[in-house]
């Protein structure tokens, strides 16, 4: 049974755990993007305008390795690199791969 003090502890530790629960998700994702990048097909990305294909595997690869560090600030710009992958380049070059063009 937890007495008044364990509980305010564990409470008091939510947010943190929250947070490195939340890093570790997004260095998850990092990685399958790296791995999804990996396998995409070099000119996709010339045709999208974005940096080459191994930037981008480098870049997510450097991400995830930052947000499992837990470094304050990296891991936020890690995590916004991640975010930047899986929400505009991974959408426009998988609309490439399909023959949509903007």
């Amino acid at each position: 049974m937890l007495d008044a003090s364990s509980t305010t502890s564990l409470i008091a530790s939510l947010p943190s755990l929250l947070e490195q629960l939340m890093f570790l998700l997004v260095a998850i994702a990092g990685v399958v993007g790296a791995v999804m990048a990996a396998t995409t097909r070099d000119d996709a990305f010339e045709a999208a305008n974005r940096q080459t294909k191994w930037i981008w595997v480098a870049i997510l690869i450097a991400s995830a390795f930052a947000c499992l560090l837990g470094l304050p600030f990296l891991s936020w710009i890690g995590a916004i690199a991640i975010g930047v992958y899986f929400f505009d380049v991974r959408p426009h070059i998988n609309s490439i791969l399909r023959g949509d063009y903007y």
